[in-house]
């Protein structure tokens, strides 16, 4: 098949019938039609991470390479920080995020003890996803559950100060399903009281905000910041997740982590770099001890794969263009339930809450939040609109203090603390539910969604 040719004309030959291939069986797809499933969220893709993730393959080198080189300065470049390193899942971003505030080398920032201890507090919120809170748990700080707003759904920051005690050490919050939190009163509130911040912008990329200095995108605000690739996320590698940060010695201790703990910075496959391998002394090791071989830190290996990122390098070329559609999507469900609430001879607001962006904020919306009023039962709407077709999902946890995980620290009421009530995260639990806005949904799709949810409500 490949005689007299070069390995180079071989690869382009593979790559050219792989591209066939997925337009001919990937991305032909059937007109919309009433009774067809609506997924909440789906990949969007084409030949471009198809024939990147083979040349991945074809090149067999597995773990971390060009690729993720590639993508960790691409992405950087896009969200315009500094420093992003790629890990192997969101959830692995926001335990890795949280773990650089244990390491030791924040005992001593500026004369002052930055480190997070066993202990120490964390101020976040119940109502979202359980791996924003599960680092705080594992390593044995104490989550402080903060209420939230409705129609936001992020945290009410007027209860931050109630949430705040001597052991406080640092904040972290979820953007909402796209929806930015208010990072003008969080951000002020952590630098008055010397708090780190760390943003969970798995549900949020591409999510911007407009702080008194101009408009950031979320996630670059805090002192950390953490992306999902999950599938159903913003943009997808299949599983994969970053980690993202200004910050020179946070970027330091997260890179160690993620790699073993090691102290050296060397990639892999690449020694001594530095000129220094055989010349250090660390610890109490023998002087000149191998550096490839010293530890900083008690980590993990958290990478990711160089065939993922090939996936991700194609899916950030497309990115502004999947942000620009979830918002028109957004619009269009705003819109149609209006329209077609008033088709049934009602207003959409007198039996849902409809979602409002924060003010300052310009969502990349990951879904579309309702919440019945009183007079609407959540259970016989959403079993309606399952049964039309169209997917539905509960904002995650709805109240993460309520969930089995959690029998043990309620029984013992220890572990976690709860600042005032989360009278509007049981509402959430109760209450709410959401449709997805993701890029492949068209009009006649979101049309059909917009008639089955009124007709559930009618």
């Amino acid at each position: 098949m490949f005689e007299n040719m070069t390995e180079k004309e071989a690869r382009q030959q593979i790559l050219e019938s792989v591209a066939k291939y997925c337009d001919q069986f990937h991305n032909k797809k059937d007109d919309f039609k009433p009774g067809d499933r609506i997924s909440y969220a789906s990949r969007v893709y084409d030949r471009e991470e198809m024939t990147n993730l083979v040349d991945s393959a074809l090149e067999f080198w597995l773990t971390a390479g060009r690729y993720t080189d590639e993508f960790e300065k691409s992405f950087a470049d896009y969200l315009g920080i500094r420093f992003c390193s790629l890990v192997n899942s969101g959830s692995s971003a926001n335990l890795l995020a949280f773990m650089t505030l244990t390491s030791p080398l924040l005992s001593d920032v500026d004369g002052k003890d930055r480190r997070v201890y066993p202990g120490d507090e964390v101020i976040t919120v119940a109502a979202g996803f359980p791996t924003t809170v599960a680092p705080i748990i594992q390593y044995g700080a104490v989550p402080v559950f903060v209420d939230v707003t409705i129609p936001e759904y992020n945290i009410d920051v007027k209860k931050l100060e109630d949430a705040l005690s001597d052991k406080t050490k640092a904040v972290m919050l979820a953007h909402t399903l796209g929806n930015p939190f208010d990072l003008r009163a969080v951000k002020e509130f952590c630098d008055r009281h010397g708090l780190w911040l760390i943003e969970d912008n798995c549900d949020a990329l591409g999510s911007r905000y407009e702080m008194p200095d101009g408009w950031h995108f979320t996630g670059t605000v805090g002192d950390i910041g953490t992306s999902s690739f999950y599938p159903p996320h913003h943009m997808t590698m299949g599983e994969g997740g970053a980690v993202y940060t200004n910050d020179p010695l946070l970027n330091r201790i997260a890179r160690s982590l993620r790699d073993w703990g090691r102290d050296c910075v060397c990639p892999s496959g690449r020694d001594n770099l530095c000129g220094h391998r055989f010349d250090g002394q660390y610890g109490e090791l023998p002087f000149g001890y191998d550096h490839k071989y010293v530890y900083s830190h008690f980590g993990y290996n958290l990478k990711a794969t160089d065939m993922q990122a090939a996936v991700g390098c194609a899916q950030l070329a497309k990115f502004p263009g999947f942000v620009e559609k979830r918002k028109k999507n957004f619009a269009h469900l705003v819109d149609g339930l209006q329209t077609a609430a008033k088709e049934r001879g009602f207003d959409i607001e007198d039996r849902l809450i409809l979602p409002v962006a924060t003010p300052h904020a310009d969502p990349s919306w990951f879904g579309f939040m309702m919440t019945c009023r009183d007079n609407v039962d959540r259970k016989s709407v959403v079993t309606s609109v399952e049964a039309a077709g169209v997917q539905t999902r509960a904002l995650f946890a709805g109240n993460l203090t309520k969930h089995p995980c959690f029998d043990e620290m309620r029984r013992s009421g220890s572990g976690y603390r709860i600042a005032g009530s989360l009278t509007n995260t049981d509402e959430i639990m109760n209450r709410s539910f959401w449709v997805g806005v993701y890029p492949g949904m068209t009009d006649a799709m979101l049309d059909h969604m917009c008639k089955v949810i009124c007709d559930a409500l009618s």
